[in-house]
């Protein structure tokens, strides 16, 4: 097993993927009722020089890191009452480009007026599951004699992203009005455990783990569009400075208005 330093490679491709992954509020402080919605987010991308393993294989070229350009997933936003709301996430697994996720959001909200127009919401929020697909030995890979997957199986690698975290927005704008601007920032905290799974031409079964902890500030900044009395659109700006930099829209529709 493997346990790289967060000054590693492995550890920077996990910090830029979490970006993405990180089940940030994507709306404007203080919506309430039921909501249904559909959230799009764009994943960074890793550069070459960093997907390079520095630590746990050494030697071997860049790893298959980005296999996807975007993530959807549907979210169900729920009124708990006293202004506190359960906000739930599921990505089925359904495979994706070679990408099989299984991944649950969970986010609880509970807001408060801070001025006549201004709203400040507190969340806890994690990421769980599982993300299964070729990191290591996709197929360009094993068709390649210099790489060391060179006439394997095309490898089934397990990454768990395990983010958990807490932020802080203030939305701007009375209830009501068409749009409503917010700023937020947060803290979280990354628990990547990443399994290899990937048999060589010989028979032999690599099944290495990998193993980091991190520690994350991050930033979001964007806006609620009231399209209709019960759809409205979002669009947020999501950053952990060290790592990288992302856009999510969330289309939401409330059955209630």
């Amino acid at each position: 097993d493997c346990f790289p330093p967060s000054s590693s490679n492995e550890a920077k491709i996990f910090a830029v993927k979490s970006v993405a992954l990180a089940y940030s509020p994507t709306e404007a402080p203080g919506q309430t009722g039921v909501r249904f919605g559909l959230e799009v987010v764009g994943v960074p991308s890793v550069d070459d020089a960093t997907a390079t393993p520095t630590i746990c294989r050494p030697g071997k070229g860049p790893e298959n890191a980005n296999l996807l350009a975007v993530l959807a997933r549907p979210r169900v936003a729920v009124g708990l009452g006293r202004a506190t709301v359960l906000d739930l996430s599921w990505v089925p697994p359904v495979r994706v480009a070679e990408v099989k996720a299984n991944l649950v959001g969970i986010a609880v909200a509970r807001s408060t007026r801070v001025s006549d127009g201004a709203t400040a919401t507190l969340r806890i929020h994690a990421t769980l599951g599982r993300i299964r697909a070729p990191f290591t030995c996709p197929d360009e890979a094993l068709a390649d004699p210099t790489s060391e997957c060179y006439r394997g199986t095309r490898s089934d690698d397990r990454y768990d992203p395990n983010i958990l975290g807490a932020d802080l927005a203030f939305g701007f704008g009375r209830p009501g009005t068409a749009w409503r601007p917010y700023l937020g920032a947060g803290y979280n905290r990354l628990e990547p455990r990443f399994q290899v799974h990937f048999t060589n031409s010989a028979g032999s079964t690599d099944r290495r783990k990998v193993t980091v902890n991190l520690n994350r500030i991050v930033v979001f900044g964007g806006t609620t569009w009231a399209v209709s009395p019960t759809v409205r659109l979002a669009g947020e700006v999501y950053a952990a400075p060290a790592d990288a930099v992302t856009a999510r829209v969330l289309l939401q529709v409330s059955p209630g208005g």
